[in-house]
């Protein structure tokens, strides 16, 4: 079957639908979801059931590359600084050095057991030197696995951030397969321009979407997911554009706002979820459509010994290495080790050898492919177990609350006070979003001529305006009323 306009819409909201249903159930079975959406797309493939023809790797890679945006600056937006600031240097050492060492290291050994050149080894290497976000947020968040000393919060941070690297070394190595009359070390200032141009314009781009997001007064609520949508592919776009890496300026800037006070912050989170779960579907169902499986049969035994020494040997050492810096035990390092799922990414960047002609560009696909689809299978499907077996996994009783636990616990938001604004107050006048308010207490209701009003982030603060405050503890309460710079003092409930 091929993919007409008349049919399109049909056939892809069949395969949301299948995809889902398939998602929904595939835990019970210890399956990874991204593995059902994969194979949902085979099936749906040329060669399989379904019988759509699909062979067009531009499309491919513009989808994938429009799902990353969607899934790294989702996976931004939901990473707590707090939970990532005691790791966040082993987690820029993995993404780095990490990542820099398991590409030699799997480079190296292709090019030592096949016929591959050198860089045609190392390209290889590169394409799956990264662990894929998707992937590991995906079955983490789905298992809800609770992990001792930080290594949650380490495992995401290295998985969100790591993708630029392998990004640059894939087309890095890409450049000296085409030109292999270059030098290797000119691939240095390359990196340094895109890394450092990238970390910065994340940073700044993240400030300035902060201030788009707060200032513009939109007259429908559901616009504001749009605007940050917009603003996100803005932010990818014109880092390309300025010589940097992009996704490294997407994922920066979704940190960077989701640790900030937005307007309608709830709403864009909870969207961006939802889109990153549609990207993910999409992204693996058009990989899947993109395989044919008679062309992986060849390569499996290639393919398995790649993926043993790559989870055995490449991986480890290159974890190994880069958290050599910092103090870890031993079984910590192993899981961090075990938990280097590969999934779309590599899959999507091994589309640009295909696109660039490179004369092996079908068997490094086929290879990454198998690669990617055995480590999520492998390595998805015990992270319980593994956790269990190197005694890094919290027993139930003691694992972190939820979000609502938390809050409704009776240490947290204990202190309620009700604050009289005057009508002189700095506050009055201005949306709650500009206010300052401390992050560890929130305005649970305001009371305005009689009348209870459920605030939002643009929300107008009025003379008079009776806010009802919860507080963590009295000095977040005190931070409250210095904000709003009123004597302490006011009846309390």
């Amino acid at each position: 079957m091929s993919i007409t306009i008349e049919n399109i819409l049909l056939i892809g909201s069949l395969l949301l639908f299948i995809s889902i249903l398939a998602g929904k159930t595939s835990y019970r079975f210890g399956v990874p979801t991204l593995v059902l959406f994969l194979s949902v797309g085979i099936l749906a493939g040329s060669e399989g059931i379904g019988g759509i023809y699909f062979n067009d790797p531009e499309i491919a890679q513009f989808i994938g590359i429009a799902s990353l945006n969607f899934i790294l600056f989702s996976g931004g937006l939901d990473t707590n600084w707090k939970s990532i600031k005691p790791v966040v240097w082993q987690g820029i050492s993995l993404s780095t050095l990490g990542v820099l060492f398991t590409a030699l290291g799997v480079g190296t050994f292709v090019w030592a057991i096949t016929d591959f050149s050198i860089y045609e080894g190392l390209l290889l290497g590169a394409i799956v030197s990264s662990t894929d976000a998707a992937a590991v947020f995906s079955i983490l968040r789905s298992k809800n696995l609770a992990l001792k000393s930080h290594l949650r919060p380490t495992l995401e941070l290295e998985s969100g951030s790591n993708d630029p690297m392998a990004y640059f070394l894939t087309i890095a190595f890409l450049g000296l397969v085409l030109n292999p009359e270059q030098s290797i070390w000119s691939i240095i200032p390359l990196f340094i321009q895109q890394i450092l141009i990238g970390g910065l314009l994340g940073f700044i781009f993240g400030k300035l979407c902060k201030i788009v997001i707060n200032k513009i007064k939109l007259d429908f609520d559901g616009l504001y997911p749009v605007l940050a949508i917009a603003l996100m592919f803005i932010v990818f776009s014109a880092t390309n554009f300025m010589g940097g890496n992009g996704f490294l300026a997407v994922y920066l800037s979704g940190v960077y706002l989701g640790n900030q006070n937005l307007i309608r912050k709830k709403t864009i989170m909870q969207m961006f979820d939802g889109l990153a779960w549609l990207m993910q579907i999409v992204l693996f169902l058009t990989l899947g459509l993109l395989v044919y499986p008679s062309q992986i049969v060849p390569v499996v035994g290639i393919g398995i010994v790649i993926s043993i020494f790559l989870i055995f040997i490449a991986r480890p050492i290159g974890v190994l290495i880069s958290l050599s810096f910092f103090k870890m035990k031993m079984r910590r390092r192993w899981y961090v080790s075990w938990v280097g799922l590969r999934g779309a990414v590599p899959i999507v960047f091994a589309t640009y050898p295909l696109l660039a002609g490179v004369d092996k560009a079908n068997f490094i696909f086929n290879i990454v492919f198998f690669v990617s689809l055995s480590s999520v299978i492998i390595q998805g499907t015990t992270l319980s177990v593994v956790a269990k077996w190197l005694h890094v996994a919290l027993p139930d009783r003691v694992k972190p609350k939820s979000q609502v636990e938390t809050f409704l616990s009776d240490g947290a938001k204990s202190i309620i006070r009700e604050i009289l604004i005057p009508k002189h107050n700095k506050a009055v006048g201005k949306r709650i979003v500009e206010i300052g308010f401390p992050k560890k207490a929130i305005i649970a209701m305001i009371s305005r001529n009689e009348k209870f009003i459920t605030p939002k982030g643009t929300t107008e603060i009025e003379a008079n305006d009776i806010l009802i405050i919860l507080s963590e503890d009295e000095r977040t309460m005190t931070h409250v009323y210095d904000t709003l710079e009123i004597k302490e003092g006011i009846e309390e409930i």
